[in-house]
């Protein structure tokens, strides 16, 4: 039992900082794409400079989707489609950095351990590599890598996580 209230004890500082609960975020996107919860994670810096919750939905058909909500407001912030690998045709059409070199780029500059890698489809359509480092200091750390440019387009702190899709590395 005290192992699981361990993890939950420490989320109370966190939410703490948040107005919105997470289930105004939560109400939110399931208001644009319902589905399935399959992840909940908590980001205490975006690049917007406030903190979000990011929710991963997997509908009942196609692919799984992260929302960023705005833990201030309960205002989704981002939204990005994940799909399974370089090779899916949406990815593959305007990639021209490879996953070696996103890899590269983002721990070159943020040394430490690299825990998963995402393939996402962002608004806009352009495809972008999230790879998930454990950094130096032990904090979790989300770095966006564009597959087009190369270059790193986010990078935000994970305090915490409810819920796993699986590791791909």
């Amino acid at each position: 039992m005290r192992n699981l209230l361990a993890p939950l004890l420490m989320l109370l500082p966190a939410l703490a900082l948040a107005d919105a609960s997470i289930q105004d975020c939560l109400h939110a996107v399931t208001a644009i794409r319902p589905g399935k919860f399959v992840k909940v994670e908590y980001l205490g810096v975006t690049d917007e400079r406030q903190a979000a919750y990011e929710i991963e939905v997997k509908p009942a058909r196609g692919r799984h989707w992260e929302f960023e909500c705005s833990a201030r407001s309960g205002a989704i912030i981002e939204m990005e489609q994940e799909v399974e690998s370089v090779d899916d045709p949406l990815f593959k059409a305007t990639m021209k950095v490879d996953e070696k070199q996103a890899v590269a780029t983002a721990t070159n500059l943020y040394p430490g351990e690299v825990q998963e890698i995402e393939y996402e489809i962002d608004a806009n359509g352009s495809p972008r590599y999230e790879v998930d480092v454990i950094d130096l200091d032990s904090i979790q750390l989300k770095i966006e890598v564009s597959a087009v440019t190369g270059k790193i387009e986010e990078v935000q702190i994970e305090m915490w996580e409810i819920g796993e899709e699986g590791t791909r590395k």
